[in-house]
């Protein structure tokens, strides 16, 4: 049952940073009364599926996959868009539940990832000093008064653009579009000339195989649905307080309340500290949740928002999604492992590779080298086989467009690519063979791992 000294609006007496000031308050009310009598976006029961499923991972029986754009947009809403990324994503999960032997948990940061934090409130451009671009639910990314205003309008936007997508994931997901027959079907034609395609295509062909022996056996995907369909769950964080709890409902038959803006919600490095408004909101809702780690957050600290957003120690409710940057993994991690660990709590251990491994390129773009990124997780890997806990996830900041954004990879992107197709409003975001690359290297180090646990148990 959900907390008795919580409310949806409780978060409202704290302190708050990261969010808008909206001038017309009673446009803001106005938007939040229309959002709270719109339909759910996702549904109580997903979210336990979720936290069942997430408690697997926990106790490393499955793994999580999440990953979609730093900051999905207005502009480049459409169905193919959404086609590809998740096609993508289908190819990421199958390379890594064939290679690595595990169920893997498919989780998009989409349908939803609209606000970005900022590191500054405010932007300087020659000599003009506006509020920084802080997400398309917010303000608009032209470098205008006009459109940097915040407007709480573009709420409905955001709920409506949403709406559409997980209609469009779900009828991906359950509608034969995920069904393992087409597997080869799923290889975009940019990744398919790229090294990593032709590996995934040599994949594809041994699942053919075993489908067809499978089929010959009886098995297929009328008796056995998980052939034909997938579960798909979305994710973004929370953020914008005021639509997150116009978003938020009681649940009939359980009178838990669950944010149906996302099946998961995360909370931000910059967002997570105990006393303030989004931990306040989130310690009342059933989604399960996601905590950011970055450098500056000590183990104290940790164990003091575990015993805040989960009280009940519940596996799948709490996944730690550390963030430090290749090389300082191994300064960081292992004592908020063993902090946890000590403690006793059961939690998802995953690893963003993408947020502390941004650079400046020479040409002046944003772009993260694709071999700090896998480094990043490298090390991750290596903590936890070193403490003897399960590296049980990956957080990706990805798309299915044929985007230059991040260099390095199989293709080799250097500084002079990323001006041909630099399409993010944010971060740079891997592209669909890059992601796809990583998802082998993963696989491979799961494989190795489980070797390693099976000859250690063995002897």
């Amino acid at each position: 049952m959900a907390a008795t000294d919580w409310s949806p609006k409780s978060w409202r007496d704290k302190p708050i940073r990261q969010v808008p000031e909206y001038r017309d308050a009673d446009a803001l009310k106005t938007v939040e009364k229309q959002l709270s009598s719109f339909p759910p976006l996702v549904f109580a029961g997903e979210a336990r599926s979720l936290r069942k499923s997430l408690a697997e991972v926990a106790a490393g029986r499955a793994f999580l996959l999440q990953g979609g754009d730093c900051a999905e947009s207005f502009a480049e809403f459409h169905p193919d868009n959404i086609r590809d990324t998740f096609k993508v994503l289908l190819q990421m999960a199958v390379v890594l539940t064939f290679g690595a032997q595990l169920p893997v948990v498919k989780v998009g940061r989409m349908a939803g990832q609209f606000a970005k934090p900022r590191s500054s409130g405010t932007e300087k451009v020659d000599g003009v000093e506006l509020p920084s671009y802080r997400g398309d639910i917010i303000n608009g990314i032209d470098f205008t008064p006009e459109a940097r205003e915040p407007d709480p309008q573009r709420m409905l936007q955001a709920y409506s653009q949403a709406a559409s997508t997980v209609n469009l994931l779900r009828a991906f997901a359950q509608g034969g579009f995920a069904d393992l027959h087409r597997v080869h079907q799923w290889n975009q034609s940019f990744v398919a000339d790229s090294p990593a395609g032709e590996r995934y295509q040599e994949t594809a062909d041994r699942i053919a195989d075993s489908l067809a022996f499978m089929a010959a056996c009886g098995v297929n995907g009328q008796n056995t649905p998980s052939i034909a369909k997938v579960d798909f769950y979305t994710s973004h964080e929370s953020l914008l307080l005021w639509y997150e709890e116009a978003m938020t409902r009681m649940d009939s038959t359980s009178g838990d309340w669950i944010d149906t803006s996302a099946h998961m919600l995360w909370i931000g490095d910059r967002t997570r500290d105990l006393d303030e408004a989004h931990v306040e909101f989130l310690r009342g809702v059933v989604n399960p949740i996601g905590i950011k780690c970055g450098p500056s957050l000590e183990s104290d600290d940790l164990l003091r928002l575990l015993e805040r957003l989960d009280p009940k120690n519940d596996p799948g409710r709490i996944t730690l999604i550390s963030r430090f940057g290749a090389g300082k993994a191994g300064e960081h991690l292992p004592k908020l492992v063993r902090a946890v660990q000590k403690a006793g709590r059961n939690v998802v251990w995953s690893c963003d590779p993408m947020h502390g491994n941004v650079i400046k390129s020479e040409s002046g773009y944003k772009t993260r080298p694709f071999d700090r990124i896998l480094r990043e997780v490298q090390e991750v890997f290596q903590v936890h086989q070193a403490e003897g806990t399960f590296m049980g996830g990956v957080h990706f900041e990805m798309t299915g467009k044929d985007v230059t954004e991040c260099i390095g990879g199989a293709h080799g992107l250097s500084d002079k690519d990323l001006s041909d197709r630099y399409h993010t409003h944010c971060d740079p975001r891997l592209n669909g063979s890059q992601a796809l690359e990583l998802a082998f290297q993963i696989a491979e180090m799961l494989k190795e791992g489980r070797r390693d646990v099976s000859f250690r148990e063995a002897s």
